[in-house]
């Protein structure tokens, strides 16, 4: 590979990757791709279409799975464009600051999804423990206050780190290891110490994925401890129940999100397209299945999103 001169940051256009070793089959592996992309743009908008048009959906849980569409929405759209241009047309080339821009917003709708998925749990959470105070717990404004709170929080959180990529020096080899713009492997470009990008990348992790997963499992402690104190069987499922859609989405998230971890700590000797396969995976596999398993687990939503489709054809 050719090696590059240090330059200013503002010229600095970086190459992305496809999938080592496949590119002479782009154009077939973009045939799933674009369906997973079609799967999850259509579905994310049609529950979001379905929540904002029926009045029946307008409470707690159906405003944070509203919540949940919009960054779903948010990551498809920050890799689609990248992504199916390699496959379509090798357009491999991206600036230094579109690709931190497409950086930013990757991270910034992944922290907000996990965020997202906690403010879940804790509906969850109330709705079994306080189901008497539920609607003067999460009011209209609680829940427009715990948006502002995931956004703010992400902005302040991932800022920094993107930012810090700006001092650096890049005087290697420009090419970058995936098809959308990802932090660890811009950071590995530079020339220069990276101790303090390394840091605070770790700690963003840390603070936003690491401690959202500590407290969905406290959570999910104390619902089973209340739903157990329940004397009734039949409701004890009922409760149990309420939560299966979002252990699924809980496990759609975090699932990928672990084995990209593990497959890139025990599998160096895997194949390079395994990586990318599942780096890309991990970005389409939460807005993908998210739709499908609101829609088949939660009756309201079905109804809704078959009122709205039959409501469609009828005019067609």
């Amino acid at each position: 590979m050719s090696m590059f001169q240090n330059t200013t940051s503002s010229s600095i256009i970086f190459l992305l990757t496809g999938v080592p070793g496949l590119e002479a089959f782009h154009i077939w592996i973009s045939i799933p791709f674009c369906f997973l992309y079609i799967t999850a743009i259509s579905g994310n908008s049609l529950i979001l279409f379905a929540i904002v048009t029926q009045p029946s959906l307008h409470e707690p849980m159906y405003y944070f799975l509203s919540m949940l569409s919009t960054t779903d929405l948010g990551l498809s759209i920050s890799t689609l464009v990248t992504m199916l241009g390699i496959f379509w047309f090798n357009a491999r080339k991206i600036s230094f600051n579109a690709c931190l821009s497409q950086m930013f917003f990757i991270q910034l709708f992944t922290v907000m999804e996990s965020s997202v998925l906690l403010a879940m749990a804790f509906d969850r959470f109330v709705a079994i423990s306080k189901p008497l105070r539920y609607a003067s717990i999460l009011t209209d404004l609680k829940i427009a206050q715990i948006g502002v709170a995931i956004i703010t929080r992400g902005t302040l959180i991932l800022t920094p780190m993107v930012l810090l990529l700006k001092r650096l020096s890049y005087c290697r080899n420009h090419v970058l290891h995936h098809s959308y713009c990802f932090h660890p492997d811009v950071m590995k470009l530079s020339c220069t110490d990276t101790r303090i990008n390394s840091a605070v990348g770790l700690t963003a992790l840390i603070t936003t994925a690491g401690v959202d997963s500590v407290l969905i499992i406290i959570s999910y402690v104390l619902i089973i401890k209340t739903v157990l104190s329940i004397a009734s069987s039949k409701e004890r499922k009922k409760a149990f129940n309420t939560c299966i859609s979002h252990i699924g989405a809980v496990a759609a998230f975090y699932i990928p999100l672990i084995s990209l971890s593990f497959v890139h700590r025990f599998g160096k000797q895997a194949p390079p397209y395994v990586h990318t396969m599942i780096a890309n995976a991990y970005l389409l596999i939460p807005p993908v299945m998210n739709p499908i398993i609101y829609s088949v687990k939660t009756k309201q939503i079905r109804r809704a999103v078959l009122k709205i489709v039959h409501a469609s054809a009828a005019k067609n």
